[in-house]
Formats: structure tokens, sequence, C-alpha cells
């Protein structure tokens, strides 16, 4: 296993003289193929193809695709035994004709077969607790024992335990993935429908994992309500710290619908736990093309600073003062400079706030007097230009500090 250094596109915190609310919770590094999820390394975007896995070709394009738009990790569904053998296939096309890429297969009702199969050829399995193993454990009264308890808990194990074998023999990994709208009905009658029960849910199988000696282990405890996906990341990071599991998780606000309301509402979900230092991989679950999610995910890492993946823009809402159409010449400079990695560029409409409300970004481009524009390096003002010059003055200026790149035939 290739041990990777944490890529150039990291942004440490510390170095870019920004400070997080709280500090990133410290998990192992566990991981998924050359990728490596937590143990301080940068936040990992995922995400996960709609294709049927068993259409070979169309499944290594929507990897590709998805790979290529800087997905890290891609899951693919494994419904059946014949979709665990397709992806035998998928990685060896991939092979022959791409790249490896880090594959997860999503495992869910009475996996035991299919998960076995498939563990041979991804790189994750990822299994759901509460659709796992079907349990029956009440008794004939309707209630549950605590020998019905054990009972249901050693089929469990006895069905876990041969993946769990393979898994740590070939150094792979699992994601035990709790969903709030399945958990198990022994789970259900004991803690209701509430984090607690999806915490306790993962906590179940990740004490069969240890007792097996099994350690590379990612956690998720999605939601489709923002409320309830904060609690139970909240509640299993502090249950999981106390017992000595530090595990890295895996965020995600499920089910989040599309457009507008989509992004909002999975930004609001997991930009709140990575501020709050949780978290060590994402996906925003859109009703969209899975291309769709990418870029929401790199832009809630770069505005928390976590990673540093495209030009930060840095813009005043404009108002009275402003000296030129501040929308407008902003239209300008991104569609000029997009295509750059890891600059702040400021476009600021008057001297009253600019250079001090752009006093963190690489470059300023500010309205001083009617018809000219100042720009900045830093703090300092270099030059001023006429207005109808100032973008492609900006562009020199950059040029000139040698941190201009050409942009390629896709960005042109």
């Amino acid at each position: 296993m290739q041990t990777l250094e944490p890529p150039k596109t990291c942004l440490n915190p510390s170095q870019a003289n920004l400070e997080l609310t709280y500090p990133r919770r410290q998990t192992r590094a566990v991981p998924i193929g050359n990728v490596m999820l937590g143990g301080g390394y940068p936040v990992v975007v995922q995400s996960m193809i709609n294709e049927d896995t068993k259409d070979i070709n169309g499944a290594v394009a929507a990897i590709r695709r998805l790979h290529e738009l800087g997905c890290e990790v891609v899951r693919v569904t494994v419904p059946s035994l014949g979709h665990a053998k397709a992806v035998e296939q998928i990685r060896q096309q991939l092979y022959a004709t791409y790249q490896p890429v880090p594959l997860v297969a999503d495992v869910h009702h009475n996996g035991m077969k299919i998960a076995l199969e498939v563990a041979k050829h991804v790189d994750n399995v990822r299994i759901n607790p509460g659709l796992y193993v079907f349990e029956q454990a009440k008794t004939s009264d309707g209630e549950y024992s605590q020998a019905e308890f054990d009972r249901v808990r050693d089929k469990i194990r006895a069905t876990l335990e041969p993946l769990v074998i393979s898994l740590r023999e070939q150094n792979k990994s699992m994601r035990i993935g709790v969903n709030h709208g399945s958990l198990a009905e022994r789970m259900l009658f004991t803690y209701g429908d509430t984090p607690e029960g999806m915490v306790e849910s993962a906590l179940e199988f990740i004490e069969i994992c240890q007792e097996l000696d099994f350690h590379n282990l990612t956690l998720s405890f999605k939601a489709s309500r923002v409320p309830v996906m904060l609690a139970a990341y909240r509640l299993a990071a502090k249950r999981l710290d106390a017992l000595g599991y530090n595990f890295p998780f895996h965020l995600g606000v499920t089910e989040a619908g599309d457009g507008e309301y989509g992004r909002i509402k999975s930004t609001a979900g997991i930009g709140t736990l990575l501020a709050e230092g949780i978290g060590d991989t994402i996906r925003v679950s859109l009703t969209e093309a899975p291309e769709k999610e990418i870029p929401v995910c790199y832009s809630i890492l770069q505005a928390l600073g976590l990673r540093k993946t495209m030009v930060e823009y840095v813009a005043c809402p404009s108002c009275g003062r402003t000296l030129f159409n501040l929308e407008t010449v902003l239209h300008e400079v991104r569609e000029a400079t997009q295509h750059l990695t890891g600059l702040d560029i400021a476009v600021m409409g008057c001297i009253v706030n600019g250079p001090g409300e752009m006093a963190d970004a690489d470059y300023g481009y500010v309205g001083k007097t009617p018809g000219s524009i100042a720009l900045y390096r830093g703090r300092e003002e270099v030059k001023r230009v006429p207005e109808d010059r100032g973008v492609e003055e900006l562009i020199e200026l950059i040029k000139a500090d040698g941190r201009w790149v050409e942009p390629s035939a896709s960005q042109a």
C-alpha cells in the first residue's frame, strides 16, 4: 500500500493564517486504494455513479468523468452477485484504458455473498447495519429480551466475520454507513428513531470488527434532515472518542434534493460539522447528475479553508460609492482567471472598504477615481490603469509574478 503525502491542493489552515472554530478531530488514517482518509490528510471528495453496474462501459465512463473532475473516491451500487462480478470487469477496464480509481461498493440487503465477492475487486465495502442482516429478535409477546439481542448479535458476527477477514487480509477498508431512515427494528424499539439509535447501531458493528482485529473503518451517520444529521455526528464523535475509537467520518446529508436548496441543505450540514473539526471525507448527494456534486464539495472545502483548488474571489456587494459596474467586472475577472489555482483575487468597488477588506488577497482590483482602476499586490498599490484596461493589466501583473498559466483547451 503506497502512503501518499497530502496533495499540494491541501490548504493548511495554520499556513494560511486561518483558524477553524475548532481543531480538527484526530483520527486514524484509513486507506481507500491510494487515497487516505483521516490521520491529518486533506478532506476527501466522494461521489457515486448512477449507471447500472452491469453496464460495464457505461460505468467505466461514468467513473472516469467523475475522477477527471476531481472526485477522489467513487462509489458503485452492488445489489446482486451479478453486479459484484461486473465490478471486476469495471476495474480491469479502468486499469487498461485509464488509471486506477479508488472504488467503494455499496452493499445493502443480506449482502454476505455479494460483499465477499465484490471485496476482491474494490478498495472499500460500505454496509448498512440496519439492512445487512435480516433479524427476528422479538419474543412471542412482541418484546425483546437480552437473550434475543445476544442471539441476533451472534448472527451479525457470523455473517460479518468472513467479510471482515477478507478485507483485513487485503488491507482494504469498510464503511459502516448508518442511515436514519433504515435503523434496525431492535434499535428503533430500544432507542426510538433517534441519533442515539444511529450511534448504537454503528457501535454494534464496530465492536465486532474490533474483536476481529480489524481497524480500517470509516463511519457515517446520514439523515435527510440537517438537525438530525448534525446531532448524530456530534453524538458519534463524543461517544466514539470517549471509547477510544478514532475512526474517520464520512459526511453527508442524504437525499438532499436538487437545485439551490439541495446545495444549501448539504452545505448547512457538511459545512457546519467541518467547521467544528468533524469530518474526513464528504459527499454532496444531489438528485442531479453526479458530476454536479463535485463543484459543491470543493466550494464547501475552499470556503472553510480546508482545500485550495480554485481561485478565491473576494468582492463587495456594491453600493452607491461603487465607481464601476461591479457585477460585470467581477464576471470579466472570473472569466479571465478561473482556470488558475490557489490565488485570492479581490474586486472592490471603491477605496473606502477596498484595501482593508481585501487585505488577505494576493491581487486587488479597486475603483479609486471615475474611469481608473488601482491594481494591488497584497496591500501594496502597484499601478493605476484606465478602467477599460483593468482586466488586461491584472493579467499582466499576475504574469509578471510568474503565477499565470495558460488555460488548457478544455478551459479556454
